[in-house]
């Protein structure tokens, strides 16, 4: 029968995974940094800083709760409006391309009413 290895990664690395693990925005690429999967890290973040226990209230004011879901909220406003900025931008760049296949037929395009 196989032992199971416990305990390859030290104590103090796994702590400093946490805490980089709190102010990183790109969780993959970290976990890549350090050599370790992206599971491990949730699950030492799980066990050295058990927020969601449901037995601990949040180390956190009410303050801070509010302003992390506002902040999540912006967040996420921010993340629909850059999708239409870029679906538009695409539009736009289409249109413009249409427009210059017209334009190149040879005929300019007038300035002025039609009639005046």
């Amino acid at each position: 029968m196989a032992k199971k290895r416990k305990g390859r990664h030290p104590a103090a690395f796994r702590q400093m995974a946490v805490e980089r693990m709190k102010h990183c925005e790109n969780i993959v690429a970290l976990s890549e940094e350090l050599g370790v999967s992206r599971r491990l890290l949730y699950r030492w973040r799980d066990q050295l800083d058990p927020v969601d226990g449901g037995h601990e209230p949040p180390p956190e004011s009410p303050r801070e709760s509010t302003l992390r879901k506002e902040n999540h909220q912006l967040k996420r406003v921010l993340a629909e409006k850059t999708l239409e900025v870029d679906f538009f931008r695409g539009a736009l760049q289409k249109v413009e391309a249409r427009r210059q296949k017209r334009d190149d037929s040879g005929a300019r395009a007038s300035t002025t009413r039609s009639g005046e």
